[in-house]
């Protein structure tokens, strides 16, 4: 089995990426992009280090500035950063092979940001409970006009998430999330698009997944819900429909 090398990329704004790369000496690279919050421990990632060994492909694992080990302060940044920390690690890294893009959560909406930018090499994109324009849809229109102040005036607002912990919203957060929304667009993929979607996602609704559906235009565009799946799609059987998505695409 080919073990990982743990390393760290420098991004021109002086972030140090922790990543990881599987390299089988494939024509195709997978590139994972985590949620929010999350790392490269998760159980998704961990998966995709057995499913690139198993069938000799390369894969990208890294995690965003302000996430796991990478460097940077979490309220200093917002998905904008983030998209620009995975297009410089990819560019830098993967600057040949063919790229299945896989994003999940926020990771989905960052895959759809890098398309333009590396739309001649991507294979395809599986997007996994997929949530595009979440900072909008899912927390400023939620907010209420206290709340939006405080963020206004830059203080932290603390959102709660569904594992009794929170979510530090900063002004940044939202107004960087504001000036990169997809689902007001059309964007063209000329290469196969798997959406995964749990019916009992209570953090993101299985209704994401069909407004994406109206923003992704694919010859080759599958969904998949999965009756009793939840947000993280991260059991066993979950994971056999991720591995079916990917070999559909490889």
């Amino acid at each position: 089995m080919n073990n990982p090398k743990q390393n760290f990329f420098l991004t021109k704004n002086n972030q140090k990426i922790h990543y990881k790369f599987i390299n089988n000496k494939s024509l195709t690279t997978i590139i994972f992009l985590h949620g929010l919050m999350s790392d490269i421990k998760s159980k998704k990632a961990k998966h995709l280090k057995k499913f690139a060994n198993e069938n000799k492909i390369n894969l990208l694992l890294f995690e965003y500035s302000g996430h796991g080990r990478s460097s940077g302060k979490f309220t200093d940044l917002s998905i904008k950063n983030w998209a620009e920390d995975s297009r410089s690690i990819i560019k830098k890294l993967i600057n040949k092979n063919k790229i299945v893009l896989i994003g999940s959560s926020m990771g989905a909406w960052i895959a759809i940001l890098l398309i333009k930018h590396f739309y001649k090499r991507i294979k395809g994109f599986i997007a996994i409970a997929p949530a595009p324009d979440f900072t909008e849809e899912l927390i400023w229109k939620k907010l209420n006009d206290i709340e939006k102040i405080k963020i206004k005036k830059n203080k932290i607002y603390k959102l709660k998430s569904s594992r009794n912990n929170f979510y530090p919203i900063s002004k940044k957060f939202i107004f960087d999330g504001k000036k990169i929304l997809v689902l007001n667009k059309k964007i063209n993929c000329s290469f196969p698009v798997e959406l995964l979607h749990g019916i009992k996602d209570s953090s993101v609704s299985w209704v994401y997944s069909i407004k994406l559906i109206k923003t992704l235009i694919s010859k080759k565009l599958s969904l998949t819900f999965i009756d009793d799946g939840d947000h993280s799609l991260s059991r066993a059987k979950d994971l056999k429909k991720l591995d079916l998505a990917i070999k559909n695409i490889i």
